[in-house]
């Protein structure tokens, strides 16, 4: 079932590279140009989580997107991103977690799709509550992702696989992180959207698990503004450890929303 996901995942992805238009050179001799700080994308999102457990009620999430430099068809990417949850434990928006993701990545255009080596860095930590056992790992790993469409319909597709090279309490050893997606417009200022994304994770026999899997099916409406864009979606997810001092998988709905820069990131 593993390979069938990942073939399908990688026809995916050539299909979207095929359509993708292609990029014009820098300049008019075709000589590669640096530029310092060419792009920056946000994005800010909450949603509901519709759950038995007062642990899980509330999903924000608050990051950036930033080329530090582009170089021709290549280019240097950083992003952050700080994730909070909060449940209902104590008080009505209770805060339990705080966890942070720092991605740095060298990308480049090949042809029409972008590949890229990518640093990963997760941190989790426990919000209000005592915590003295760090949770956290770092992966260095590859990206491919491409996207394409035209003035109705856009669509996008991107894998990463990343293996451990450090990690604290958990009992990671790699991962496949892959999302497919497609817009829609239906009026001249909305959109109809769905994303699918797959994470499988490798483990250790530490904790006498499997290989663990999460999904995720999201789909829902873009209202596009002149500077940013507000999304308002429901999804259906399966994730793995959301606790970070538990090892185990939950399966939710969610209803909520995100306000984004108009242009999509373009690492997770």
């Amino acid at each position: 079932m593993s390979r069938l996901c990942v073939l399908v995942l990688l026809m995916a992805i050539g299909a979207v590279a095929v359509d993708a238009q292609t990029v014009e050179p820098a300049d008019s001799r075709g000589e590669p140009s640096v530029q310092m700080l060419p792009r920056f994308d946000f994005r800010v999102s909450m949603e509901h989580l519709f759950s038995d457990e007062t642990r899980y009620a509330w999903d924000a999430n608050f990051g950036g997107d930033i080329d530090l430099v582009a170089f021709g068809p290549s280019r240097v990417a950083f992003v952050a991103n700080y994730q909070t949850i909060l449940g209902s434990e104590f008080r009505a928006f209770d805060p339990n977690q705080g966890n942070y993701t720092l991605d740095g990545a060298i990308v480049t255009r090949v042809a029409a799709m972008e590949l890229a080596g990518v640093f990963h860095h997760v941190s989790r930590h426990l919000s209000d509550r005592p915590k003295r056992r760090p949770v956290d790992w770092n992966m260095v790993g590859a990206r491919i992702q491409g996207s394409g469409g035209d003035d109705r319909i856009e669509y996008h597709a991107r894998a990463d696989v990343r293996g451990v090279i450090q990690h604290t309490f958990v009992d990671y050893r790699w991962e496949l992180d892959a999302e497919v997606g497609a817009r829609v417009q239906v009026l001249p200022r909305m959109s109809l959207m769905a994303t699918g994304a797959w994470r499988m994770l490798g483990v250790d026999d530490s904790q006498g698990r499997d290989t663990q899997h999460g999904v995720r099916a999201e789909g829902g409406v873009r209202l596009a503004g002149r500077d940013a864009t507000l999304d308002l979606f429901v999804a259906a997810e399966q994730r793995v450890d959301p606790y970070q001092l538990e090892f185990s998988t939950v399966r939710w709905l969610t209803a909520g929303f995100r306000i984004s820069s108009p242009r999509p990131s373009r690492v997770p």
